[in-house]
């Protein structure tokens, strides 16, 4: 982890880089294009927190974590694709843990794409309900205790 960083975008070059990331990983590398809109006021919300990932100063990845009472909840998650497998994504979700426990969480919850199940679950997460009968393209809900005294509770 050494040289990463997560920050909240502070100015006009780290906003865009913010959403940019969204856009082109969430959105428009699945065929989602024009869709993507950098003004919802959800972003601004009370309680979410918008987070720009740093790697020695470049921006890699973004992460939303909205607190929730003692449940932190990662949303929208993504790491540049031209740096994707260097190790960014579980800097990430590390630094993400952290700033939870920081803000008195006592787990960590995401709603993962299929296909990041098995890298969500070597970051300590496990499928926090019964997906029995899911679709195949359904999100995954992962939960991760961020106590080992709240294990149980926090499933």
């Amino acid at each position: 982890m050494e040289g990463h960083e997560l920050v909240t975008p502070s100015d006009t070059i780290q906003w865009r880089a913010y959403h940019d990331i969204r856009r082109l990983v969430l959105f428009e590398a699945r065929g989602q294009i024009g869709v993507y809109d950098d003004n919802r006021p959800d972003e601004q919300a009370p309680g979410h927190h918008s987070k720009l990932l740093l790697y020695r100063g470049d921006p890699v990845g973004v992460v939303r974590i909205d607190i929730d009472a003692t449940t932190a909840i990662c949303r929208r998650v993504a790491v540049r694709s031209d740096v994707q497998r260097l190790g960014h994504g579980r800097a990430l979700l590390t630094l993400a843990e952290r700033f939870a426990q920081e803000s008195g969480c006592v787990r960590l919850v995401s709603y993962v794409a299929p296909d990041a199940v098995a890298f969500y679950q070597r970051c300590g997460f496990t499928i926090g309900r019964d997906m029995t009968g899911a679709a195949w393209h359904e999100p995954v809900y992962m939960v991760k205790p961020l106590d080992d005294r709240n294990r149980e509770a926090a499933r």
